[in-house]
């Protein structure tokens, strides 16, 4: 019931035991469109579940309502739950995976190569400057994440810190202003959940004249998915921080 853990159990090889998803489960396309939908990541056709008779359903803390995860576990479906908080943690999970379903070798080559694009970040980042970004996830209201977050950790990676509201949420709202803005280098304009896009920073370009030039798009799916993503995910921040630093230079 998570897109990038579909996307994962695919690239372990194990498509063909793969029996369900949520509509929002679409990488691999258009291979992943082929698996029977049972509905979203918060709300699901029970019926639909049950018909399918899977052995194990895979969850997130933060993608899926514990109380679905419970009601599903009660009719004998065992339930693995993750929460990757840290983009280390995706050893662990391709392990867990790897070790449930069978695929532990598939699993050892992904940790090779997550291992590679990590060490290559690693030895980029060390030419980059520390900034602050204010990393949007949403707008009627803005939202944000902050610091503890696997989103938080992803940036930290590229020297880029997430602002932290102090508030204590992971998730929490803000009122957009000059005077945050002030406070922050960059703000990043995530393509998920919300699907901010270039009339977004158009309209915040109009607003905020003065913060213009630190307003960026970010794929969201390369920073925020966990799994096998996170490995051109790494990359792809890799070439994201380069850029910033070209343009912060001329």
């Amino acid at each position: 019931l998570v897109p990038s853990l579909t996307e994962l159990l695919f690239d372990l090889g194990l498509a063909d035991r793969l029996v369900g998803r949520t509509r929002f489960c679409v990488h691999p396309a258009p291979a992943a469109g082929e698996i029977a939908s049972v509905g979203g990541t918060k709300e699901i056709d029970m019926a639909r579940l049950l018909e399918l008779a899977p052995t194990h359903l895979l969850v997130n803390v933060d993608e899926n309502p514990k109380e679905m995860a419970d009601a599903i576990a009660a009719e004998g479906i065992q339930v693995v739950v993750t929460h990757p908080l840290e983009v280390v943690d995706n050893r662990e999970l391709y392990r867990l995976l790897g070790g449930l379903f069978g695929a532990d070798a598939a699993a050892a080559g992904l940790e090779a190569a997550f291992d590679a694009a990590f060490d290559r970040l690693a030895a980029a980042a060390r030419d980059w400057p520390a900034r602050r970004a204010l990393y949007l996830i949403w707008r009627k209201p803005w939202m944000t994440v902050a610091p503890g977050t696997y989103i938080a950790d992803m940036l930290n990676l590229a020297n880029i810190a997430t602002y932290d509201i102090g508030d204590g949420l992971r998730y929490p709202e803000i009122e957009m202003s000059d005077a945050l803005l002030d406070a922050v280098d960059l703000v990043l304009f995530s393509t998920e959940p919300y699907p901010f896009a270039e009339k977004h920073l158009a309209a915040f370009h109009e607003a905020f004249p003065r913060h213009a030039a630190k307003a960026r798009l970010i794929d969201a799916e390369m920073v925020s998915w966990y799994g096998s993503r996170a490995v051109s995910g790494l990359d792809y921040l890799a070439e994201f921080a380069q850029e910033l630093d070209r343009d912060f230079r001329r």
